[in-house]
């Protein structure tokens, strides 16, 4: 074991696969003893490796030193803050991976019509299983995604015995809604909470969205859309029909319990993994790729990518300087 303040070196840490997954913590103090961090509450103290994690997200009451957060960052983990399970996104500090594999698959599709379109295709196929969209236009593919949610808004109206005049309401004023209206809206911010943590966690842009646009959570509401009818608008039919005093609170609640129960984190890191990677530049179909842990090179518009570290100059003027000799000092940028 290293000692306590010396930073690993990255072929040390564990691989993404081998770490633990989300750790969410709550109405604790966080400190640090040697290279794992330690969670106090009134029950005790747990030590846990900080290499073995993954994500930390910090929920409600939480607490943490600068020693702590020292260690997250030096073993890579991310750190977010949240509401109660995520149901509410505040912050965050790095990504989970050092790679740009996923940003730069995302830019590059969402820059292309046709990749663009393959993708967003994808993203309603997830919501009609068994049917054929790959010939739909985006018109067309709205157009059904409409026809479906008031046909789930309809199911649910009538199963829960809800009054339902349709989707009204003002985001400026959550206590002018309907009963119905505002356990919507209150299920779909914390469906966005935890989709955009779990977003920044991947090192995704929130703002490149495919079928949304122009605001800086499109992607936020693309993933989020997939979800809906499964989880937020069941739920806020139910609460409706219970008509609790705070049904604001009760269906965040709600919503806490069912991201738990569902395990949608990891089913939400798997659909975007899917989509982003599983498309190529030209819309076509291909095998999903490993992220790795850190990549560095220099963008060159001929072959894509060189090795970082090297002193071209050098190598250019030398003959006798081999081109893939490193510069002490990994990444060093001075000239």
């Amino acid at each position: 074991m290293k000692a306590a303040g010396v930073r690993p070196e990255l072929q040390e840490l564990p691989q993404m696969r081998e770490r633990l997954s989300f750790l969410y913590l709550e109405r604790c103090v966080i400190h640090r003893q040697d290279n794992a961090i330690t969670i106090q509450d009134a029950r005790g103290t747990v030590h846990v490796p900080a290499a073995a994690l993954s994500v930390l997200l910090l929920g409600p009451g939480t607490k943490i030193s600068h020693r702590a957060i020292e260690l997250i960052g030096d073993t890579g983990v991310s750190v977010l803050w949240v509401g109660e399970q995520g149901v509410r996104f505040y912050a965050h500090g790095r990504s989970l991976t050092h790679s740009s594999l996923l940003i730069e698959k995302q830019a590059a599709l969402v820059s292309n019509t046709r990749s663009r379109l393959a993708v967003a295709r994808r993203m309603y196929a997830m919501r009609f299983p068994g049917e054929d969209v790959s010939g739909l236009t985006m018109q067309q593919l709205r157009g059904r995604e409409g026809a479906r949610i008031r046909t789930v808004y309809r199911r649910m109206a009538k199963q829960t015995k809800v009054e339902w005049t349709g989707r009204e309401f003002t985001p400026q004023d959550f206590e002018a809604g309907s009963p119905i209206n505002k356990a919507l809206s209150a299920a779909n911010v914390c469906l966005y909470g935890l989709v955009h943590s779990i977003v920044a966690t991947l090192g995704c842009s929130p703002a490149l969205g495919f079928v949304h646009a122009g605001h800086d959570r499109s992607f936020v509401f693309d993933i989020a859309d997939l979800y809906k009818a499964e989880l937020s608008i069941p739920i806020a039919f139910e609460l409706a029909a219970q008509n609790p005093a705070d049904i604001g609170a009760a269906t965040r609640c709600a919503m806490r319990d069912a991201f738990a129960k569902s395990h949608l984190v990891e089913r939400i890191v798997k659909d975007i993994r899917a989509l982003l990677l599983g498309v190529a530049v030209d819309g076509t179909s291909q095998e999903v790729e490993e992220i790795e842990v850190e990549t560095l090179h220099l963008w060159d518009e001929k072959r894509g990518g060189v090795q970082s570290g090297v002193n071209y100059q050098r190598a250019r003027d030398d003959e006798d300087f081999p081109e893939d000799e490193l510069l002490e000092g990994y990444g060093d940028t001075a000239p």
